[in-house]
């Protein structure tokens, strides 16, 4: 049983782009940044994409404000080990691929990335992140370099750091608190695919009518359905592969590091030769448990890709097979 609103990424995907309903995007930017913000226009990336062969796993828009400011903003449902590392990629390519060649330095813009995860991103207590460039003394750190008067004049913001992009991460799984203000209203919207009665967050309003279930085309129900059915089984499978994983290597630790304990002889060589045996074999259990369950489990997947009918190419974005791999299915 579907939840009654459209789920946000898929949202984004398929029906904010639409100029009527621009007053959602921006209500989520306006509470995330806290001004009142307005897009101008939605620029082109090769992460811009609409098609059904798109993944489904990773949605990314790139819209312009009227400021001219580059919004980021990305959905990502899947862990991803080296999700900073892609955070500062496509702030980078972003800047050089809307600078011209041979304009001068201060037509660079100023870039937001909004990244909104479905799994635990480093380590932290809270689910809202903010980060961005501050320059502080070496020797007084409460020093923070300022823009001159004239850099004021030209240049948005007071300190030198202003110019450069700022981060927000929110890891939308680890809110578990009663929605107090506008910005935890849409992030229990971003979590549960539900909106409170009672909410008034800006931008929600709208999206309690516009993002219904119930108002899409038969064939738009009908895509939304397969492709919500295909996230849902590839997070299983991939949470199943990873739960096995570790219990294989567990066991697999437990049983190397006792028998390399044993063959150490004595107390401080079974002590050390224990400890040693059962991280080395732990570690080395799990990896090799995680790998090959993580790889029976996206075979498992790609047969019930093949059969739901997505296409190939969409099918080794999500399992990371190869097309041989899928036809030998």
């Amino acid at each position: 049983m579907y939840n009654e609103l459209i789920r946000f990424d898929w949202a984004m995907k398929r029906l904010l782009r639409d100029k009527s309903n621009h007053v959602v995007l921006e209500g989520f930017l306006s509470t995330l940044l806290g001004e009142d913000l307005r897009i101008c226009r939605f620029l082109e990336s090769e992460s811009n994409q609409t098609s059904k062969d798109d993944k489904f796993n990773r949605v990314d828009i790139l819209a312009e404000d009227t400021h001219g400011r580059l919004l980021i903003i990305e959905v990502q449902n899947n862990r991803e080990l080296y999700y900073f590392h892609r955070m500062l990629y496509g702030v980078s390519k972003t800047i050089s691929e809307y600078i011209n060649l041979g304009n001068d330095y201060n037509k660079v813009r100023k870039v937001y990335s909004i990244n909104i995860v479905y799994f635990d991103l480093g380590q932290g207590k809270d689910y809202v992140y903010h980060g961005k460039t501050v320059f502080r003394g070496l020797h007084n750190p409460d020093d923070v370099l300022q823009l001159s008067a004239r850099q004021r004049e030209v240049l948005i913001g007071e300190e030198a750091g202003d110019v450069f992009p700022e981060y927000y991460v929110l890891r939308v799984n680890d809110f578990d608190k009663v929605a107090k203000t506008p910005l935890d209203e849409w992030i229990k919207f971003l979590k549960t695919g539900e909106i409170d009665s009672t909410a008034t967050a800006k931008g929600l309003p709208e999206a309690r009518e516009r993002l219904r279930i119930d108002s899409l085309s038969a064939t738009e129900k009908r895509a939304y359905e397969r492709d919500m059915e295909a996230l849902r089984y590839q997070r299983s499978v991939i949470q199943t592969g990873w739960t096995e994983g570790r219990a294989e290597g567990r066991a697999e630790g437990r049983a190397e590091g006792r028998a390399e304990g044993r063959a150490e002889g004595r107390a401080e060589g079974i002590a050390e030769g224990r400890a040693e045996g059962i991280a080395e074999g732990r570690a080395e259990g799990i990896a090799k448990g995680r790998m090959e369950g993580i790889k029976e489990n996206a075979k498992e997947v790609a047969r019930r890709m093949r059969e739901m009918g997505l296409p190939v190419d969409t099918i080794v974005q999500c399992t990371h097979l190869t097309p041989d791999d899928i036809a030998a299915l």
